[in-house]
């Protein structure tokens, strides 16, 4: 399958576009974030803002 046919999100903290992997074959509408990176990072960015 070729990348430019998946479908891609916004990352919540980095803001870069990501695409679909098969390991999120089932929780793709619940993924918010490219990485465990960013992942973690949303508690620092939230303190940030606040």
């Amino acid at each position: 399958m070729n990348k430019k046919y998946l479908p891609t999100k916004t990352c919540a903290v980095c803001l870069l576009p990501f695409s679909w992997r098969k390991k999120w074959q089932r929780d793709w509408d619940k993924v918010k974030y490219c990485s465990k990176r960013c992942a973690c990072a949303r508690h620092v960015i939230k303190k940030v803002v606040e």
